[in-house]
């Protein structure tokens, strides 16, 4: 059974976050992570999913609003993916959000990843847009 937990900005442990982000999210599609970047996760929630000492999957919670958090960069590892993990993460994801007092999670889904997040309980707002150069939807879940 996989350990999902919080992990602490600058650790090693986000580290091998972003190591793992990188190879998912951005290589693919010939980007990389600026340091500024970077920085401007140092006050968001930021969340593992580990298999031993590996992180195998990942996301970050983001304050919108007061009353709503943005779901950013989730990742699960190429050998993970269809296993339930991408799952187990957004359900730990959105017992933070709620212990956090948010009412709602919304997130900027790229559009190929749509059916993962409608199977979950999230919902379509708005069009279709590009981001990062790929065709992304606002999707959204009252907590």
């Amino acid at each position: 059974m996989p350990d999902i937990r919080l992990i602490e900005y600058g650790s090693c442990d986000h580290h091998s976050m972003i190591a793992l982000r990188d190879k998912i999210l951005r290589r693919p599609l010939g980007l990389t992570f600026s340091e500024e970047y970077l920085q401007q996760e140092m006050h968001d929630i930021l969340i593992g999913c580990f298999d031993g000492e590996r992180v195998v999957g990942c996301c970050i919670l983001t304050p919108a609003t007061a009353t709503t958090v943005q779901l950013r960069q989730m990742a699960v590892d190429d050998d993970q993916q269809g296993k339930g993990t991408g799952s187990l993460v957004l359900r730990f994801a959105e017992e933070q959000a709620r212990k956090e007092g948010f009412e709602e999670l919304m997130m900027h889904a790229r559009d190929l990843a749509r059916p993962f997040y409608e199977k979950n309980g999230y919902s379509t707002r708005g069009g279709i847009f590009t981001e990062v150069g790929i065709d992304h939807v606002e999707m959204f879940r009252k907590l």
